[in-house]
């Protein structure tokens, strides 16, 4: 009977100092989050993925796959095909105006994240519906044609062309010189579609103005100068840049100017991470592009190209990460460590001290703070044409289209569109 007492006792006793030992208030455990993120930034997409890395070491709890896109992959189609089935990624990107219409039921309302304040307002104007903000900036861009001034001053051309006779005349020394003038990757159909068509647009004199003429139909592509301008300089390109340009990609393309083959390249100051990590301290410089005999119009395109959303389809969990991640991207100092040494982004917010972002994105910022810009107008096109636009000069450099038919395929293409 001893033994028996004596045991219950210890039984309690033992009970007792398990529960003395249990903290009153459990710490409840975070739950294990995996978050799908659309990266369009091919450029860094080594970079991106150590700051996800980063932000998961601050956050054990969340886990980020990153699924990197761009150049002729990055036409929106899978993105289209996974929303459709439920199973989009959390975060993704849109680029503004006719697209924040056509994808609002997917975009999350960002109007509350901490970050709005700190954004320059005209760069929320493209997500911005009925006062309520669906994006957030990913970073200002600039671009027009870079140029390798080491093979400028080799082939004797004192200044960068303001004109496009200038820039005959520059292409024409590059050549003797024994150097290839462009690096032509037209195999990337939105360097066509977007940037190149692009440059037509912004040389109206009013740009707005023409977008609407042409969806009222007074005003065509096929009988305005600056599209025979645009083939002019389309020809010079092709007559003076490397072989096969329909099958140089992005990377080749990239690769053809850090190897010191190509003397000029149509792009932005994006590209600079891979200058960088292709020929460190590379000599180049940043001109605008010219189609005709008209300096006075000829500027920097800068805009913002993209804007980070979270999917409103996504769970209220998800959600909540996803934004926390966004906004640690443009508060946390590893954030805007990554976007400005690494990415070497120029940023879209008063907040985030840019230095050392390279010779591209200086003189982005300097054509920027002058006034000598005109932005991008594809993203007031109507939704799809771009894709059209790349494809048709794409026949035209395969010299399956001549000019007079691929002026008449732009101007049916904006028809077609703009009449949906």
């Amino acid at each position: 009977m001893k033994k028996i007492i004596f045991l219950i006792m210890a039984s309690l006793l033992l009970s007792a100092c398990q529960n003395e030992a249990k903290p009153e208030n459990p710490e409840k455990k975070e739950t294990q989050i995996t978050l799908d993120l659309r990266n369009p930034k091919v450029e860094v997409s080594t970079q991106f993925e150590e700051m996800t890395r980063a932000y998961e070491q601050e956050n054990p709890h969340v886990n980020i796959r990153v699924h990197t896109v761009g150049g002729a992959m990055d036409d929106l189609s899978d993105l289209k095909a996974e929303m459709a089935t439920g199973a989009g990624p959390d975060i993704f990107t849109n680029t503004g105006y006719e697209n924040t219409k056509l994808w609002q039921n997917y975009l999350e309302d960002l109007s509350e994240e901490p970050w709005i304040n700190q954004a320059y307002q005209e760069a929320l104007k493209p997500v911005t519906l009925n006062g309520k903000v669906y994006g957030m900036p990913i970073n200002l861009e600039g671009y027009g044609f870079i140029y390798n001034k080491e093979l400028f001053n080799k082939a004797g051309i004192t200044e960068p062309p303001d004109t496009l006779t200038e820039l005959v005349a520059a292409a024409e020394k590059l050549k003797k010189a024994g150097i290839t003038p462009f690096a032509t990757g037209y195999y990337e159909d939105w360097k066509l579609g977007d940037h190149l068509m692009n440059v037509a647009f912004a040389q109206q004199e009013n740009t707005e103005a023409f977008i609407q003429n042409l969806n009222d139909g007074t005003e065509k592509i096929s009988t305005n100068q600056n599209f025979e301008d645009l083939l002019n300089l389309l020809d010079l390109t092709l007559e003076y840049g490397n072989d096969n340009p329909l099958t140089t990609d992005y990377t080749m393309e990239v690769n053809l100017f850090t190897s010191g083959k190509a003397a000029i390249i149509q792009q932005g100051n994006w590209i600079q991470p891979m200058i960088d990590q292709a020929a460190p301290n590379m000599n180049i410089g940043f001109m605008p592009i010219p189609i005709n005999d008209r300096p006075v119009k000829e500027a920097l395109v800068v805009s913002v190209p993209n804007y980070w959303a979270v999917n409103k389809q996504s769970s209220p969990d998800k959600k909540k990460e996803a934004k926390k991640f966004l906004n640690w991207m443009v508060s946390s100092e590893q954030g805007k460590r990554y976007m400005t040494e690494e990415f070497k982004f120029i940023p879209a917010f008063h907040h985030i001290k840019s230095n050392n972002l390279g010779p591209l994105a200086e003189e982005t910022l300097r054509n920027y703070k002058n006034g000598n810009t005109v932005p991008s107008n594809w993203f007031h096109f109507p939704v799809g044409i771009r894709e059209e636009f790349g494809a048709a000069t794409q026949l035209y450099v395969g010299k399956q289209l001549n000019r007079t038919q691929l002026l008449n395929e732009y101007q049916n293409s904006w028809e077609r569109f703009s009449g949906e």
